[in-house]
C-alpha cells in the first residue's frame, strides 16, 4: 500500500515539480498558510545548475491567474543536498485565498492566506498531549502505571513505595521526568495567560469529550501540576524522574509496562543533589536548583492563574512553590536525570536560568497577594547576569538537553516588571542571543542558524518564541522574517518539505511513521505530536540502534550536513516529545492570539517588487500537496488539522 501512495505521488507530482530540461527542484513552503500582513518567503531549493529565472509568480489556484511578480533575488547558494537556493518572498500579496508560486513550469503546493490560518491549531496539538497522560489515558480509555512507584536514593529506605501515578509520559517510551514535565506545564499555563481566548472547551479534566466550563489548555496544565505535586510531596522532599532507560528494553502499550523487576512499580529518583545511576553509567549532579526552579515557577504561575478557580488548589502550590524555592537556594546546582543501562541522560548544565524564573514568579504571585515581594524581584535581575543568553545560541553542538530550557524564559517575565535601566539591560540579552543566531542564518536560504542537535525542532520552536518575546518587548521588528522563517521551516519550508507535526495540516505531508509505539503497534493516530526533528549527518552516523525499518522516501534531500527519517527506525529524528509538543502549543497560540499587524521586514527579507499585478494567464493545473487523506473530523478550517494516520503519499 506504502509503494502505491509513492507511485500515485510521484505521478502527480511529476509535472508540476520538476523543470523543462528534466533536473530537479522543488519550492518549499508553509502548509499551514500565512496571514495577509504578515512575513511570506518560500524557498526554491535546486539540484540542477539551472537558475529558476529572473522572477517568480504568485497565482490565484481558483482561476489561475497570476497576481504577482517579484523578483527571485540572489542565490544564496548550496544547502544540504541543494546546488542552490533562493527566497522567494511575496509578503506583497495580502488578498486572502488560495495561491500557489510558480518559476516557468515549476509550481509548489498550494497553500492559504488568510486571518484565521492558524485557528484550531493549539488545540489540535492539545490531543498529543492527552494522548501522553498516564494513570487514567483517555485516548485508550484505560488506566496505566497505577503502581508507581519504589523510591531511590532518598532519606526513607529504598524501595519504600510512594504514590506518584499521574502525569505525562515523556516521549515514544514511558519515562518520565519533572524538568520536561514542569516546563512542558509552565508552557500550557503561559498560553492561557497570555491568550486565553485562543482555546476552546471541548473535554473534560480527565480528558474526555465533553465541557467542563474550562479550557482544555487548563485542564492539560493541572493535569501536570497534579502530578508535579506528587513529586514534591513534602518540604524538604523532591523527586526528579520516574523509570529509567530500561524502558526501552521492548515495546508494549502502556498499561503492560513491567520492565523493573518489581511487578508493574517503577523507581522514583530522589533529588540528592548528588550523582545517581543505578547501573555503569552515572549523571553529573551537583544539586537541585535547575529542578527546584522549574517546580517552584510552575506552581507560581499555576498559583496565579487558578487562585480564583479553585482558591484551596491554589494555596496548595503557593505552598509548594516557596518550598520548591528554597530548596533551590539550599542547594544550587544542576539536577541531571538518571541513566540506567544506556549511556543516554539529560544534561542540563545550567541552573540560573530556572532559579531566575522561579524568582520572578514568586514575584508576580506574592503581589497579587498584596505582598511587598521586591526582593524576588531583585534576585531575578540578578541570576539573570549570571547567564545573560542561553549557551546553545551560536554554538554548532550540545550535549543531550545539556541547555534546558531552550531559551531564557525568565528574562521576559523580568523585562515585563521592570521600570528602569534594567529593563533595557535584559531585553539586550534577548537581542544580542537572537544576533547570534543571524549571523548564522542569513548565510542560507532557509535562515538555519540553529544546530542540528538532538530535538532541533524543540529548539526552533523555543528560538521563535523568544523572536516573538522580544518583538512584544520592543516594537523592534528587525528578526521577524527570522522569526518567521523558523515557524515555516517545522510547517514545511525545509530541504525535505514536510510539516515536522503528526496530522498538522490535514492534506500535508506529514510524519507517518513517528519513532512511536502507539503507531507502530495499534496504528493509533498520534495528532499534533511534534517530532525531533533533523539531525546532523555526523550524529546520526554516530547512534546506537538506529536502522530503518522502510525505503528512505527522503533519500535525495539527505546530505553529509543533515538528516531527517519518517520512519519507525530512527529515534534520533522522528520521535514526538511531549515538552516539545507544549513549547509548540504555545506558540501556536500566540500565532493564532496576534493582531495581524503590518511587518516592517530587515533585510535582506525584503524583496524588490517588479511588477505587482499582471493580467489574466492561461489558467494553470492546480495541485495537491500531496495524496494524504482528508479529514472528516471535526475542526475550524483553518487548521485543516487530519484526525487519522495515512500512508505517504510522494515523492514531489
Amino acid at each position: 500500500m506504502r509503494k502505491l501512495f509513492l507511485l500515485l505521488g510521484v505521478l502527480l507530482g511529476i509535472a508540476a515539480f520538476r523543470s523543462m530540461d528534466g533536473e530537479q527542484a522543488w519550492i518549499r513552503i508553509n502548509y499551514l498558510g500565512y496571514r495577509p500582513e504578515g512575513t511570506k518567503v518560500a524557498v526554491w531549493a535546486g539540484k540542477t545548475d539551472e537558475p529558476p529565472g529572473a522572477v517568480f509568480q504568485v497565482v490565484d489556484a481558483a482561476t489561475g491567474k497570476v497576481v504577482y511578480e517579484n523578483a527571485v533575488g540572489k542565490d544564496f547558494g548550496t544547502y544540504g543536498p541543494f546546488i542552490q537556493t533562493y527566497r522567494l518572498d511575496f509578503s506583497g500579496v495580502r488578498k486572502p485565498g488560495s495561491y500557489y508560486l510558480k518559476t516557468g513550469t515549476l509550481q509548489s503546493p498550494e497553500f492559504r492566506i488568510a486571518d484565521n490560518v492558524y485557528d484550531g491549531t493549539a488545540d489540535f496539538c492539545l490531543r498529543y498531549m492527552r494522548q501522553q497522560r498516564s494513570g487514567y489515558n483517555p485516548f485508550l480509555k484505560d488506566s496505566c502505571h497505577t503502581h508507581d512507584g519504589y523510591t531511590m536514593y532518598g532519606p526513607m529506605p529504598d524501595s519504600t513505595h510512594i504514590d506518584v501515578s499521574g502525569g505525562w509520559h515523556d516521549a515514544s517510551d514511558y519515562l518520565q521526568y519533572v524538568p520536561t514535565s514542569a516546563n512542558a506545564t509552565y508552557h500550557l499555563l503561559a498560553a492561557f495567560r497570555d491568550f486565553p481566548n485562543v482555546f476552546g472547551d471541548k473535554h473534560q479534566a480527565n480528558g474526555l469529550e465533553g465541557a467542563n466550563r474550562q479550557a482544555d489548555v487548563l485542564d492539560e496544565a493541572r493535569w501536570g501540576l497534579d502530578w508535579l505535586l506528587k513529586m514534591h510531596p513534602k518540604d524538604d522532599w523532591m523527586f526528579n524522574q520516574l523509570a529509567d532507560d530500561r524502558d526501552h528494553s521492548g515495546l508494549r502499550i502502556p498499561k503492560l509496562d513491567s520492565a523493573y523487576g518489581k511487578g508493574y512499580e517503577r523507581p522514583v529518583y530522589f533529588a540528592s543533589g548528588k550523582p545517581q545511576g543505578l547501573f555503569k553509567h552515572k549523571n553529573r549532579t551537583t544539586g537541585v536548583a535547575s529542578t527546584a526552579g522549574k517546580f517552584s515557577s510552575a506552581f507560581a504561575l499555576g498559583f496565579q492563574v487558578l487562585r480564583r478557580r479553585d482558591p484551596d488548589y491554589a494555596d496548595n502550590l503557593w505552598q509548594r512553590a516557596q518550598t520548591a524555592y528554597t530548596l533551590g537556594l539550599q542547594k544550587p546546582g544542576v539536577c541531571q536525570t538518571a541513566p540506567g543501562r544506556s549511556p543516554y541522560f539529560y544534561e542540563e548544565d545550567n541552573y540560573v536560568d530556572d532559579m531566575e524564573l522561579a524568582a520572578v514568579e514568586m514575584y508576580n504571585a506574592a503581589r497579587v497577594q498584596g505582598y511587598k515581594a521586591a526582593d524576588y524581584l531583585n534576585s531575578a535581575y540578578a541570576y539573570g547576569l549570571i547567564e545573560p543568553e542561553t549557551p546553545w545560541f551560536g554554538a554548532d553542538t550540545a550535549r543531550h538537553y545539556q541547555w534546558y530550557p531552550f531559551i531564557n524564559i525568565g528574562h521576559f517575565e523580568v523585562a515585563k516588571r521592570l521600570p528602569d535601566a534594567r529593563r533595557q539591560h535584559i531585553i539586550g540579552f534577548y537581542r544580542s542571543g537572537i544576533e547570534k543566531i543571524w549571523q548564522k542564518a542569513q548565510r542560507n536560504a532557509f535562515y538555519r542558524g540553529i544546530p542540528f542537535i538532538w530535538c532541533s525542532n524543540n529548539l526552533t520552536t523555543s528560538f521563535a518564541i523568544q523572536c516573538y518575546w522580544y518583538r512584544k518587548l520592543t516594537g523592534d521588528n528587525r528578526y521577524l522574517a527570522l522569526e518567521q522563517a523558523c515557524f515555516d521551516w517545522l510547517f514545511g519550508c525545509n530541504p525535505w518539505g514536510t510539516s515536522f507535526v503528526y496530522g498538522l495540516p490535514a492534506g500535508a505531508d506529514t510524519p507517518a511513521d513517528p519513532h512511536s509505539a502507539f503507531t507502530y503497534l495499534k496504528k493509533y493516530p498520534i495528532d499534533g505530536g511534534l517530532v525531533d526533528g533533523p539531525v546532523y549527518g555526523k550524529i546520526y552516523k554516530s547512534l546506537i540502534g538506529i536502522e530503518l525499518k522502510e525505503p528512505d522516501e527522503y533519500a535525495e534531500f539527505q546530505s553529509d550536513l543533515v538528516v531527517y527519517h519518517d520512519d519507525f527506525g530512527d529515534y534520533s529524528t522522528n520521535e514526538p516529545t511531549m515538552d516539545g509538543t507544549a513549547s509548540l502549543i504555545y506558540l501556536l497560540a500566540s500565532k493564532e492570539g496576534e493582531t495581524a499587524v503590518t511587518a516592517t521586514i530587515a533585510p535582506p527579507a525584503k524583496a524588490k517588487v517588479v511588477k505587482k499585478v499582471v493580467k489574466g494567464k492561461k489558467k494553470a493545473s492546480s495541485r495537491k500537496a500531496t495524496v494524504r487523506k482528508k479529514s472528516t473530523s471535526r475542526k475550524k478550517p483553518a487548521a485543516r488539522a487530519s484526525s487519522g494516520k495515512s500512508k505517504k503519499k510522494r515523492r514531489r
